[in-house]
């Protein structure tokens, strides 16, 4: 399995689209197996979705995201939680031991 968090300085960002890197998880029997930070591309409508499908996400965690978003993730069989708080290494152990806190808030702004 393959999870992108969406931070700013490592902690979840509030709007998936506006920040500023990706984190990727690679993980293998319900362990951490390697990390990349891969720097946003830029928000472009229905962009991102595809642009993480390439790069073999299956899950994409973040603090926000629109509806719309949701859907084309969903569309392209990447999960999506949202509503998310903290850092992005100790949301994925928490992930992982099935503890994760979230909301699945959806934005219908981009006031945060």
């Amino acid at each position: 399995m393959k999870i992108a968090v969406a931070v700013e300085n490592n902690i979840v960002s509030e709007h998936f689209g506006h920040c500023e890197n990706f984190c990727f998880f690679n993980i293998e029997n319900n362990k951490i197996i390697s990390r990349e930070k891969v720097a946003n591309p830029g928000h472009k409508p229905g962009f991102l979705p595809l642009f993480l499908k390439e790069k073999g996400i299956n899950l994409i965690i973040a603090g926000g995201m629109g509806g719309g978003a949701v859907q084309l993730f969903i569309d392209n069989n990447i999960e999506v939680i949202t509503g998310v708080v903290g850092d992005a290494e100790g949301v994925i152990n928490k992930f992982l031991k099935k503890e994760l806190v979230y909301t699945n808030k959806i934005c219908d702004s981009h006031n945060h």
